[in-house]
C-alpha cells in the first residue's frame, strides 16, 4: 500500500503476458532444442542461450504493452495510493475536474504531456514491437 512498487508488481505479471509468451514459444521449432540437447546443453542452457535470445521481440512487445497499460491505469493507483505525492499523472489530471467547473486547458495540456513517455518508449522499441506482434501466434 502507498508505494509505487505495489503498482509495478501488480501489473508486471498477468494472464496476457503468459498467453503472449506461450504463443511465441510455440512458434520456435522443436528441432532447435533437440539439436542443442544433442550438443550437450541442459534445459536451462537451451533456454538461456537459444530460446531467450529468440524471444527478444516478444519480450519487447510484452514490455511495451504492459507499460502502456500500467501508464494509463486509473483505478489501480486510485485504490493503492493514498499519499498525494505518489499520485500518477492520470489521478493528478482528475484533480482539475471540479463539481461546477473544469480547467480544460490544463487537462488537455496534461493529457498531451502524459503521452510523451509512451511515444518515446514506442519509438525506441518499435522494431521489436512490430516483429513480436507479427510473429506471435503464427506457427
Amino acid at each position: 500500500m502507498n508505494t509505487h512498487l505495489s503498482l509495478i508488481l501488480l501489473q508486471a505479471f498477468g494472464a496476457f503476458g503468459v498467453f503472449l509468451m506461450r504463443q511465441y514459444y510455440l512458434t520456435i521449432p522443436d528441432e532447435i532444442s533437440e539439436a542443442a540437447r544433442l550438443d550437450g546443453l541442459s534445459e536451462y542452457g537451451i533456454w538461456a542461450r537459444i530460446v531467450l535470445p529468440l524471444s527478444r521481440p516478444a519480450l519487447a512487445s510484452l514490455a511495451l504493452l504492459t507499460f502502456v497499460n500500467t501508464w494509463n491505469d486509473y483505478m489501480g493507483p486510485f485504490i493503492y495510493l493514498t499519499d498525494n505525492d505518489l499520485w500518477t499523472v492520470q489521478i493528478g489530471l482528475r484533480q482539475f475536474v471540479g463539481i461546477y467547473d473544469s480547467e480544460y486547458a490544463v487537462i488537455m495540456t496534461g493529457s498531451v504531456l502524459s503521452v510523451l513517455p509512451i511515444l518515446v518508449v514506442f519509438l525506441l522499441g518499435q522494431r521489436y514491437f512490430v516483429q513480436g506482434i507479427a510473429t506471435s501466434g503464427m506457427k
